[in-house]
């Protein structure tokens, strides 16, 4: 009874001492108990920070748009950002792999720019092979918290040909939650 009683003073005590938090909030608050798991709740990336943040570049609208969503989010979560491109070289000649090397410079230079203009840290990365393959060993190999991709509307052919795109095969296999950003979205 003594205890009960040592519990009940504490919770007036506290009350007391701060009118402003009910009682009921100081007795059952499991974080007023453990400092530790205020701690670990403030670390923890799922408690709504993002720390790193992978955006996968494309040469689209949605590919623009999902470099715009991803830089203003790690701005606005104080995240870094790793800007990736993938260079598809499973079909086509070297002229081709050549031309998308090309077209990949610029778009990680440009997340760079943008990253710079809005006081966020962009690491410029290229992979190499089937895109959502690469997008998913980038992300687990570097820890990701957050993927950005973009996804285009899709024709009815384009259904036929690609009926798994990149951007559900990305979602379908990611080990960290993963942002769908449509043209339209920036």
């Amino acid at each position: 009874m003594s205890a009960d009683r040592d519990t009940a003073d504490t919770t007036h005590e506290s009350s007391a001492a701060d009118s402003s938090v009910p009682e009921s909030t100081v007795a059952e608050s499991p974080a007023a108990e453990s400092p530790v798991l205020e701690s670990a709740a403030a670390e923890s990336p799922a408690a709504g920070r993002f720390e790193r943040v992978l955006v996968v570049t494309r040469d689209d609208d949605a590919g623009r748009a999902a470099v715009e969503t991803g830089i203003d989010l790690a701005a606005a979560q104080g995240a870094a950002v790793d800007a990736l491109y993938v260079v598809d070289d499973t079909e086509g000649w070297d002229v081709v792999v050549e031309r998308r090397e090309r077209t990949g410079e610029r778009l990680v230079e440009d997340a760079a720019e943008r990253g710079a203009d809005a006081g966020v840290d962009v690491e410029k990365r290229f992979r190499y092979g089937t895109p959502y393959e690469q997008v998913l060993d980038f992300a687990d190999a570097h820890d990701a918290d957050l993927i950005v991709v973009g996804s285009a509307r899709r024709t009815g052919l384009d259904r036929l040909v690609h009926p798994e795109p990149v951007p559900v095969r990305v979602q379908r296999g990611a080990s960290a939650p993963v942002m769908v950003v449509g043209p339209d979205d920036a």
